[in-house]
């Protein structure tokens, strides 16, 4: 039952307890118990509502910076992840296979903001190699929502 609540939720966040009991087939303090477990557990980290601020007057643009660091002895990547993530700015860091370590994810209202922290916050820190900063030019499709859908037009077409 877990894996079906957590992914009903993550499907919708906003779910309530009575409607997922009714999908699941189970009774509402059974489902409520087990979201309470998994969020002790740290299995469910948080709710977040995916916003699309291209359809806001509210500005943002978001940075991917690929990040090569030099491992540190005893503790591999975790204490250079754990320095990075611990910025305010950085909205998630992910460790990755291939040409570079992490991938460090921002969002801020211009890209000046981007450069003047990738230049004096995340470039000076020891272990980093380099940096390769992407600006996203637009989402199409984010975090499994399609956020550019086409408008059907549905008039009739009228031929002389």
């Amino acid at each position: 039952m877990r894996e079906e609540i957590l992914r009903l939720i993550e499907k919708n966040s906003r779910i309530d307890i009575h409607e997922m009991a009714i999908l699941l087939g189970a009774k509402e303090a059974e489902v409520a118990n087990a979201i309470a477990d998994m969020e002790k557990e740290g299995v469910i980290c948080g709710y977040y509502t995916l916003i699309d601020w291209d359809k806001t007057n509210d500005e943002k643009v978001t940075a991917l910076i690929e990040v090569r660091v030099t491992p540190q002895r005893g503790s591999g990547f975790d204490e250079i992840a754990e320095r990075i993530y611990k910025f305010e700015e950085v909205k998630a860091v992910y460790l990755m296979s291939g040409g570079f370590d992490f991938t460090v994810i921002l969002e801020e209202k211009t890209m000046k903001e981007i450069a003047q922290f990738v230049s004096s916050k995340l470039s000076t820190l020891d272990s980093i190699l380099n940096t390769a900063t992407h600006f996203v030019l637009k989402k199409y499709k984010d975090y499994g929502m399609i956020l550019d859908e086409k408008q059907k037009d549905e008039r009739m077409l009228v031929t002389p």
